[in-house]
């Protein structure tokens, strides 16, 4: 029996890569008749960061900007998202409708993107991936290698073209 594909999720970083690995997503969801549900992901900032900002100001004072800051960023990543909706889905008439929905939450990339796609039981993750040099590939790792040995659910890599 063939896989159904019936919910993708594209998780993006917005770089300028991200229409070509999306423009995959809409043509997969075209003929599988599947939504799309978008994920874009914010890293927390991290122990040493939050460390120095604590030297100058409070735990809590820091607390209370960082969640002004991550309100404040998370509403403009959704109007980015939308806007990248209208400019991307022009030539789909269905194309919005297949968009299921827009999420952007605050985690470790690869772990969310993966329990994103559990959440949503997806059939397909769609992501972009860069080309790495081996060095740095085995000292950084990508977002995308380590969701691949994270999930059990079949995953799309798009190399984004070379200059973007």
């Amino acid at each position: 029996m063939l896989p159904e594909i019936e919910t993708i999720l594209y998780a993006t970083d917005l770089e300028a890569g991200a229409p070509h690995v999306f423009r995959y997503a809409l043509s997969l969801a075209q003929k599988y008749s599947a939504r799309i549900a978008i994920l874009h992901v914010i890293e927390p900032l991290s122990t040493f960061a939050q460390s120095l900002v604590e030297q100058y100001i409070s735990h809590q004072k820091s607390e209370q900007l960082q969640q002004e800051a991550r309100n404040t960023l998370t509403g403009e990543l959704e109007k980015r998202l939308e806007q990248f909706c209208q400019d991307e889905l022009t030539s789909d008439p269905e194309g919005r409708k297949r968009v299921q929905s827009i999420d952007v939450i605050e985690g470790q990339p690869a772990l969310a993107i993966c329990d994103q796609a559990d959440k949503l039981n997806a059939d397909l993750i769609v992501m972009g991936t860069h080309r790495h040099s081996a060095v740095g590939e085995a000292l950084l790792g990508s977002t995308a290698h380590k969701v691949i040995h994270r999930t059990d659910r079949p995953t799309l890599l798009v190399r984004t073209p070379e200059g973007k």
